[in-house]
């Protein structure tokens, strides 16, 4: 008898103290002007509710508390905007008061990257970054990414492949290539490993304890610097000059400011194009796999607009850039898989002031989520919106429209934009033209918050 009322008491006590500790953390976020919401435990908040259920959180909250609501998520207090007019404010508005506001865990392991800096810095970083990934440089690049891609593409035949993998493998070592060209064979194994692990630790709760994905992600950009600054010393001492990214970054000056990048600021630049580029490469590229299996008409007008720039280069010839231009229903295909799998779900901003919108005062020092998900089904921009339907990019206007969001917004628009369109085209021509493929079967695909198949996603693959 007195187990079992020790044993209730136990159970009643930690059923208060959980109570006593949401209630706390209720009345700490409790101030006059904020939105409805819940801001979860302490610290914690919702994050763990917010990373396993993504949309459905979003529209649970949505349907109680409206398009704009509070919550606690990646360890800071946050307002999560669902609301279209607001979010295009937020975004084009930078200087009224809202700065880049991403969570620790991403700014401590990704470093002085473009997307975490504003004002003058921002506008520094954007300029160089433009100078090694900006559309000019897509037309130099063409040609090796050209010759990656045929020969990443050369031996699926007969084969059962992890597109999901492959697609993956695709992005970053063609990125790899192109920074360090002459080196890349004898440091790439042991990089991508810690890359990985850099990877996966930038969306984290920043929780240094061993273990955790932060600790991983912390040690891992630790040795990601150490590789990368032996690879700068070697390439210093060697009188070869290369012609690739880093060659660039080592041994330019920006002539408007008299202005070189600082070794530090240099790996910074690095991880950044790496990291930028990664995911959303290699996840349309295998989405759009996925959505062209599942869409023969749209993969049999893909293939034709291919075959005609095939048969009218020789058979070795290169991709150039009016092929490039020209692949219209291919951009099509990129732009549609990016809406509807939606790579990219979101934005941050930081408020560094007390500052109101739409009615709502947000406290100094709070994230603003800005959530534009929604966006790209929004059934009036996008009539039956959960379709695939490619040929609604066809005559342009969606492109130019005001909440074309899939490469950010503002001064904040995606400087790789071009060159990420390049390089899932062209890995679509080499793949479609050459292959025909089925797929495995019964393999799920989760897209928050992060577009991937868990367990991977198979096909098997023939030449046509």
């Amino acid at each position: 008898m007195a187990v079992l009322i020790t044993v209730v008491s136990l159970v009643v006590f930690g059923f208060l103290f959980c109570f006593f500790l949401l209630k706390w953390n209720e009345i700490k976020y409790s101030r006059k002007g904020l939105p409805p919401g819940t801001m979860g435990w302490p610290f914690f908040g919702e994050t763990s509710e917010f990373l396993k259920q993504g949309p459905e959180f979003m529209k649970n909250k949505r349907a109680r508390y409206g398009k704009i609501f509070k919550t606690h998520i990646l360890g800071s207090p946050a307002v999560i905007s669902m609301d279209p007019e607001l979010n295009r404010y937020i975004l084009l508005n930078e200087k009224k008061g809202l700065i880049p506001g991403y969570p620790k865990s991403m700014v401590d392991i990704l470093g002085n990257n473009i997307a975490a800096v504003y004002g003058p810095t921002h506008k520094y970083i954007r300029n160089n970054l433009l100078s090694l990934v900006g559309t000019p440089l897509v037309k130099n690049l063409l040609p090796k990414l050209d010759e990656y891609m045929r020969i990443l593409l050369s031996d699926w035949d007969c084969k059962t492949i992890d597109i999901q993998d492959k697609t993956m493998e695709m992005a970053f070592l063609v990125q790899f290539k192109q920074i360090a060209e002459a080196e890349w064979s004898s440091i790439y194994d042991r990089f991508k490993t810690e890359f990985d692990k850099l990877y996966v630790g930038t969306i984290s709760l920043p929780i240094y304890l061993p273990g955790t994905n932060y600790h991983h992600g912390f040690k891992a950009r630790k040795n990601v610097t150490k590789i990368l600054a032996e690879l700068m010393e070697r390439r210093r001492a060697s009188a070869a000059t290369c012609d690739d990214m880093l060659e660039h970054l080592l041994r330019d000056v920006d002539t408007s400011t008299t202005y070189k990048l600082n070794d530090v600021e240099i790996i910074d630049q690095i991880v950044t194009i790496l990291y930028s580029g990664y995911e959303t490469v290699s996840t349309t590229s295998m989405m759009a796999v996925k959505y062209l299996h599942d869409h023969p008409e749209a993969l049999q007008q893909l293939r034709e607009e291919n075959f005609a720039i095939r048969n009218r280069k020789k058979a070795e010839e290169p991709l150039d850039w009016d092929d490039l231009k020209s692949m219209q229903f291919t951009r099509s295909v990129v732009y549609e898989t990016l809406r509807l799998a939606t790579v990219i779900n979101g934005v941050l901003r930081k408020t560094t002031d007390h500052i109101t919108l739409n009615g709502f005062v947000i406290p100094k020092g709070w994230r603003i989520y800005v959530y534009t998900r929604e966006i790209n089904y929004d059934p009036i921009l996008y009539p039956e919106p959960f379709k695939f339907n490619p040929w609604r990019w066809l005559d342009g206007k969606l492109e130019s429209h005001n909440y074309f969001l899939l490469f950010g917004g503002g001064t904040r628009l995606c400087p790789g934009k071009e060159l990420g369109v390049a390089k899932v085209s062209t890995f679509l021509h080499y793949f479609v033209t050459t292959y025909r493929w089925e797929e495995v079967g019964g393999e799920e695909i989760v897209k928050f918050p992060r577009v991937e198949a868990p367990n991977g996603y198979h096909i098997n693959v023939k030449k046509i």
